[in-house]
């Protein structure tokens, strides 16, 4: 997620941009309510992602993130249309897909079982309470 917005940030200081910008100009796309909805969406869902990781329980964790990442994939390759500041903008996109990759990588292998209370805690209940009756 923060690579998504600084990217955006620092695309800024590329040379034009904000004059695109006020002239109702990004990229290609018309400034309209529409564009906006849509990049808002497109960084609200990373965000959201963040939240529902740590909620969602594991197998319904595991699908959102794969299909979201894979959703994200061709969102991510779009930035580097244009052809203009390549390095930048490159290895934003290199770096946003890496990170991508890793999401899916993580989530296709997590446990897919819960861990014990000895492996969750690092303790041995049974062995703590023998200790606390003796």
């Amino acid at each position: 997620m923060f690579l998504y917005a600084y990217v955006d940030i620092l695309g800024f200081f590329t040379p034009g941009i904000v004059e695109d910008i006020l002239d109702g100009k990004v990229f290609e796309f018309a400034l309209s309510q529409t564009f906006s909805t849509s990049a808002l969406t497109l960084m609200a869902i990373p965000i959201f992602m963040v939240v529902l990781s740590t909620m969602l329980p594991a197998r319904a964790n595991r699908v959102t993130n794969i299909v979201v990442a894979a959703v994200y994939v061709p969102v991510t390759v779009f930035n580097v249309a244009g052809g203009f500041w390549l390095y930048f903008y490159g290895l934003g996109v290199v770096l946003e897909l890496v990170v991508l990759a890793l999401i899916v990588r993580w989530a296709w292998t997590w446990p897919r079982t819960a861990a014990s209370a000895t492996v969750a805690t690092g303790t041995d209940r049974g062995a703590v309470r023998a200790r606390q009756e003796a």
